[in-house]
């Protein structure tokens, strides 16, 4: 009879152990800082242009399922900030191919790439494995949608539609770069409390020549 009683004892401990994991990756998750410079997340729901700085990544390119990018490309990427003594931070950016803008496109296969961000552009790793690149990526405007809950494609490609319609009411806004995800909590959280926002970089049309023309200049 120990060894049952035994077992009943180590069951309860055991889950407690676990609940105090999960409670420790939460709190890691929440408490991972921002990039230098970087701006809040959008809140869930809202749209808004942003500017971020310039910024450090660790990037490795994935090609293949879109669904599976984030997770394929974790591990290698956690390897590389554990080996060389890096700080997390947040969020894990995922950039997708532009043609995923088209909401006709039903593709689920492309070519992404998935970053771990520096908190500054002063970090630079000691050693860079073979499937690991390093980027500098320059400043840039985005529009962005705040989003709470499943972190899974089918939500990003839902959601990439709102910010097309966006771009369709604000013709003053040129796309010029990747549309991306940044993913703020760790998979520990509860699906229905995750972060995370979805952004198109843009840029803004110059007004033309023929456009600055008032009537009263016209000849």
């Amino acid at each position: 009879m120990f060894p049952v009683k035994l077992e009943k004892l180590l069951l309860p401990l055991g889950i407690v152990a676990i609940g105090a994991i999960a409670l420790y990756a939460y709190n890691s998750a929440v408490a991972a800082p921002l990039p230098k410079g970087f701006p809040a997340p959008t809140e869930e729901g809202k749209i808004e242009v942003k500017r971020y700085p310039a910024y450090r990544a660790a990037t490795v390119r994935y090609t293949g399922d879109l669904s599976m990018a984030t997770f394929r490309a974790f591990n290698p990427l956690f390897r590389h900030i554990s080996d060389n003594e890096i700080s997390m931070t947040s969020p894990v950016e995922t950039r997708y191919p532009t043609s995923t803008l088209d909401p006709d496109n039903t593709d689920t296969n492309g070519e992404a790439w998935v970053s771990f961000l520096y908190r500054d552009t002063d970090i630079y790793p000691k050693e860079i494995a073979e499937n690991i690149e390093v980027e500098d990526i320059p400043p840039m405007t985005v529009v962005s949608l705040g989003l709470r809950g499943s972190y899974d494609y089918s939500s990003y490609q839902e959601n990439i539609k709102k910010l097309y319609n966006w771009l369709g009411e604000n013709p003053q806004y040129a796309v010029v770069g990747q549309p991306r995800r940044f993913f703020y909590d760790s998979p520990f959280v509860p699906e229905t409390f995750k972060r995370s926002e979805i952004q198109i970089p843009i840029d803004k049309i110059e007004e033309t020549e023929e456009t600055q023309k008032t009537p009263e200049n016209d000849p």
